[in-house]
């Protein structure tokens, strides 16, 4: 897939990289007998879908930034490790925190990044909305990345307050409709944040389209946000 890489990403990576993609499948595909983590199993599917959608994100942000040559990053809802392992992989100077509520694939993750020797990533179990709102976390990082993890306002809810003053948050999606840009505006204004801009993209293999929406944190987020437990969900900004 190098030329494809190249071609999309103008990036290639190591053979080191290649081989701990290659081992991470492995990984993945013995973890999925007991947790069922993905439904992507194929290898073509799974480079695509978890390799290269998770560094479509957040590569061409990073290409042109060089103040963020060791960026701290946080992936929330990761579950199986996405986007945050790949990440871990390209970006070594960068430290990721890979956040999930399930205490049972933060296990399979600590494992997986004994396995494949990744230094820079580290685990934590619990919910955005609490870790929001705890010191040591909360504007701690200059990127936060969510992926298929809810409404697009309870995406921003659950980023902006643990960004920095002019860090940025990657959402990944689908599909994308102008409403949930209106919608998304007001509630990025509340919390502190602007869009700055809406990527939509085909992927190399199936030519899908995807989405990455771009939020800056502008301004403080106000302390109620992230609100309790399970009110993002039920009351989207």
């Amino acid at each position: 897939m190098a030329e494809i890489w190249q071609q999309t990403l103008n990036w290639q990576p190591t053979v080191q990289q290649q081989e701990q993609f290659q081992k991470l499948y492995e990984l993945i595909l013995e973890g999925n007998r007991q947790l069922n983590l993905t439904r992507i199993t194929d290898p073509q599917e799974f480079w695509e879908k978890h390799l290269w959608d998770s560094l479509r994100g957040i590569l061409p942000v990073l290409s042109g930034n060089l103040s963020l040559a060791s960026p701290t990053i946080i992936d929330i809802g990761t579950g199986a490790g996405f986007p945050g392992v790949p990440v871990a992989m390209t970006l070594p100077n960068c430290t990721i925190t890979l956040l999930d509520s399930t205490q049972k694939k933060i296990t399979f993750l600590d494992n997986i990044l004994t396995e494949l020797a990744l230094t820079n990533a580290k685990t934590l179990v619990g919910r955005a909305e609490e870790i929001g709102q705890y010191y040591k976390h909360r504007m701690a990082y200059d990127i936060a990345l969510i992926r298929a993890v809810g409404a697009v306002s309870v995406c921003a809810e659950y980023t902006l307050p643990l960004l920095k003053q002019g860090g940025l948050a990657i959402i990944y999606r689908g599909n994308w409709t102008k409403d949930e840009t209106t919608a998304l505006q007001n509630a990025v204004k509340l919390l502190g944040g602007v869009i700055e801009s809406i990527e939509q993209f085909t992927t190399p293999l199936s030519h899908s389209i995807r989405h990455c929406v771009y939020l800056r944190k502008v301004a403080t987020t106000p302390v109620q946000f992230p609100r309790p437990i399970g009110v993002p969900t039920q009351k989207p900004l």
